[in-house]
């Protein structure tokens, strides 16, 4: 290490002395942009998803839904792609049993053993 630095010095000097013009060499951060940001060095998948997300489009679901109140008039919404799609109900927070049952497109449904509403909403694949 100190060796190295030894060396460096006496080149500095040494071209200095020539009267060439030293020219060091210049790190990422310290260039006239800075550091790249996201945007810029985003590249496939990635870049499609942050350009979707400027668009205010969630293109695979990565964020958190929103919560819904499980009525009649705010039913829990769930996508799919088909026309209908099976759905698993946690009738109370520490329940093991899960309920099963079919939600068809069209108008909200209810769970069979609580009673939530929930509305199959059709989603297109963003591919």
């Amino acid at each position: 290490m100190a060796c190295r630095m030894l060396l460096r010095t006496c080149r500095t000097i040494q071209l200095a002395r020539v009267n060439v013009p030293l020219r060091l060499p210049q790190r990422a951060v310290t260039s006239a942009k800075g550091i790249p940001t996201d945007d810029e060095q985003a590249a496939g998948l990635e870049r499609r998803i942050l350009q979707a997300l400027k668009k205010g489009n969630d293109p695979f679901s990565i964020l958190k839904p929103k919560k819904y109140a499980g009525t009649k008039e705010d039913p829990h919404v769930v996508p799919g792609i088909g026309k209908k799609r099976m759905v698993g109900c946690l009738c109370e927070e520490d329940n093991t049993a899960i309920v099963w049952f079919w939600l068809h497109e069209g108008n909200a449904q209810r769970c069979p053993s609580c009673g939530s509403y929930y509305k199959f909403v059709h989603h297109e694949l963003p591919h």
